[in-house]
């Protein structure tokens, strides 16, 4: 007798924390958003959140403003904005592809994660209060 799996309606989702990582060379970072994208529901979205007292305290020199414009143009690149420019056009996968692949810059994604949920805007919600919030 061969086991049939259970019918259900899970997604395989990938999703990484997007880290502010003022001083690279001190490797001191404080999670500042998610970014989660789920092939077969097309979603690719990020949410974050500036705690600019954390902020200062890891780095009294970061800049603010230039690190929102940062997290923007993350966020603007997954709606896909015309405005972010060409990586902006590409498909959802190769999107996702270059916002986390591995810099040495302010901002920087954890590894990849994967999982399973039914709805992709839930988990993201999840992810980031117990991630970020």
């Amino acid at each position: 007798m061969k086991y049939k799996m259970p019918e259900n309606n899970l997604f395989e989702f990938e999703y990484a924390v997007v880290r502010m990582v003022p001083k690279v060379e001190r490797e001191e970072f404080l999670n500042v958003g998610v970014v989660l994208y789920c092939a077969k529901e097309k979603f690719l979205q990020m949410k974050y959140y500036m705690n600019e007292e954390k902020m200062k305290i890891i780095c009294d020199q970061a800049v603010v403003e230039e690190i929102k414009l940062y997290l923007q143009a993350f966020e603007n690149i997954c709606a896909a904005n015309i405005n972010a420019g060409p990586i902006a056009r590409l498909p959802l996968a190769g999107r996702f592809r270059w916002l986390t692949a591995t810099r040495s810059t302010v901002l920087q994604t954890s590894k990849v994660h994967p999982g399973l949920c039914a709805d992709a805007a839930e988990m993201l919600t999840k992810i980031f209060k117990q991630q970020v919030l």
